[in-house]
């Protein structure tokens, strides 16, 4: 457990015996309090506790990438430990908090493979799991607390306490609250009750001192008393506040380390005087750093998708998300940068995390989704892709085999499951013109393209060139070979008019396989019209119909040359 403890020197033990403190509360109550309160959590701290770790989620919006990963951490840690993940379900913003949110967060967790012991929808030993379901346990502890003397009640309206602010600010101190409540007598807390003022329960701060904890990522942390002031962890309208509700949450279901984002920092000095108030034995935090966009600042929408169900709809895997998320700020010491979920588990420790901030790289997850994606046992990639040709509309129910072979020829350039489609129907496009026109292709062009079209014409309505695609490999390359021969090219000179002739385009995968598989698509049914498939034959009509002379012409080749589209 961190080391966290109020220095020597507090006056937390004089705060309760100063005589303008309420007589009703005497110090040796809180002492039994502590005792009683203790065992509704942990007896004690201890190194052999069972880990237990929390992922609290606001339903308030999407799940952040920032979110998953800290998730993800305390999955890890969890499981790395022989521990349990807890999801619990922080709703107690009751004007943003909605059920739709709560189940989008949940999904998109599991989504991740994420999978939780305890939680709203499990249920656990430690229910229940929404803070809105665990008013009763908050205001039970609130009222203890206030027994004890360590909170107290105060009937400070808006106004005053916007005065007080004023008043601060005028002086350049710290907008703290400056204690009208928390010497009251009872005679004067009886007179405002009777009268039916609204009050809060405040929390009293020591004056002097300081508190520090041990945090697993950052080392010492610490805090001088005197900047906080007394806090209110109980609203006019009997709503607790957030510190009150994760102090009392995290106890009760006793968290052994709190791991979070370090945007919590602030408040674990609040959290760490409800626990000692409460004798609540302390679990180890853990603060990780933030997710950064590129140029430094907070990843936030501006910088593109955030959440995680944005990246689930553009295509990207659950694994490649868990794998990159995980390396946002851990590593495990070597060059290695592809892992599983059950590699992470086996190497994640707490003490390899980064406490700087680590930049979100949007080109670096596609290109790790990609790495994964063709991981995938062949049989799954193909059917896969398959699956997603034909839910797009462009394949349809075939026995051809056409899908495994354009899964086989496409996987190595698809990066993401949703660009199967573009590549799918590039492959199947003929945008002849438009690369003839292109000062790409010129040197193709100006090196006697047209001798080799000649020929290209020639061999196909002979059959020649149909027989050879009929042959498959062996059959196209032993056509390419004699074809180069007769006009007297090879390389460069001979595969580039080849290609752009045949597939309409500069670049692309093997130029045989491709031959091949849009010879196979005009004849096996499998490709539908919604594709704008271009077939063999078509593409030859198109061939025969280009001015050959006039496009090798310098002046404005691309008037004279290509007719208007058909």
């Amino acid at each position: 457990m961190a080391a966290t403890a109020l220095l020597a020197g507090s006056p937390w033990l004089r705060l309760r015996l100063r005589p303008d403190a309420p007589a009703r509360r005497p110090f040796a109550r809180h002492i039994h309090l502590r005792r009683a309160l203790s065992s509704r959590a942990r007896a004690s701290a201890s190194a052999s506790d069972p880990v237990r770790v929390r992922f609290a989620p606001s339903p308030t919006g999407n799940l952040h990438v920032g979110g998953a990963r800290t998730a993800l951490f305390n999955y890890l840690f969890a499981r790395s430990n022989g521990g349990r993940f807890v999801l619990r379900v922080e709703d107690t913003d009751l004007e943003r908090s909605t059920r739709r949110s709560e189940e989008a967060v949940l999904a998109d967790l599991a989504w991740l493979g994420l999978q939780w012991d305890e939680g709203p929808d499990v249920g656990g030993e430690f229910g229940p799991y929404r803070q809105s379901e665990r008013n009763s346990l908050y205001k039970e502890y609130a009222e203890k607390l206030l027994d004890s003397g360590a909170v107290y009640r105060c009937f400070c309206s808006n106004e005053e306490l916007e005065q007080m602010k004023e008043f601060a600010k005028q002086r350049q101190l710290p907008p703290v609250y400056m204690g009208k409540w928390a010497t009251a007598s009872d005679v004067e807390v009886e007179q405002e009750l009777e009268k039916g003022t609204p009050y809060t329960y405040r929390f009293r701060v020591p004056k002097e001192g300081s508190l520090k904890i041990n945090d697993l990522i950052r080392g010492e942390v610490s805090w001088n008393l005197d900047t906080l002031g007394d806090f209110v962890i109980m609203r006019s309208n009997g709503q607790p506040v957030y510190n009150f509700c994760v102090t009392v949450d995290d106890a009760t279901m006793q968290i052994s380390h709190v791991i979070r984002a370090e945007e919590h920092l602030p408040n674990t000095l609040r959290q760490a005087l409800i626990y000692k108030a409460l004798g609540f034995p302390m679990p180890s935090f853990a603060h990780v750093s933030l997710i950064l966009a590129p140029d430094k600042s907070k990843l936030s929408k501006r910088h593109g998708a955030t959440s995680v169900g944005q990246y689930k709809e553009m295509g990207y895997l659950p694994q490649a998300m868990v794998n990159y998320l995980a390396l946002l700020g851990w590593g495990d010491g070597t060059e290695n940068e592809f892992f599983t979920i059950d590699d992470l588990v086996e190497k994640f420790t707490i003490n390899r995390v980064n406490k700087s901030g680590a930049v979100f790289d949007a080109m670096k997850l596609k290109w790790m989704n990609g790495q994964h994606l063709r991981s995938f046992p062949t049989d799954e990639l193909i059917k896969a892709f398959e699956d997603r040709w034909k839910d797009t509309g462009i394949l349809q129910e075939s026995e051809s085999g056409f899908a495994k072979e354009a899964a086989e020829l496409l996987k190595d350039g698809i990066d993401l499951i949703t660009e199967a489609d573009a590549a799918l129907t590039n492959l199947l496009s003929y945008p002849l013109h438009a690369t003839l026109s292109s000062d790409e292709a010129k040197p193709v062009v100006q090196d006697k393209i047209s001798e080799v079209a000649l020929g290209l014409i020639s061999a196909y309505d002979s059959g020649e060139l149909t027989q050879a695609l009929a042959e498959g490999r062996d059959g196209w390359q032993k056509w390419v070979k004699g074809f180069g021969k007769a006009l007297k090219r090879k390389g460069k000179g001979l595969f580039m008019p080849l290609r752009v002739l045949l597939t309409g385009k500069l670049h692309g995968p093997d130029m045989g396989a491709s031959i091949a598989l849009i010879h196979k698509a005009g004849i096996c049914g499998a490709v539908t019209p919604q594709s704008n498939f271009i077939t063999l034959d078509e593409r030859f009509r198109i061939l025969k119909e280009v001015d050959w002379e006039s496009l090798v012409k310098e002046e404005s080749p691309s008037e004279s040359a290509i007719p208007a589209a058909s």
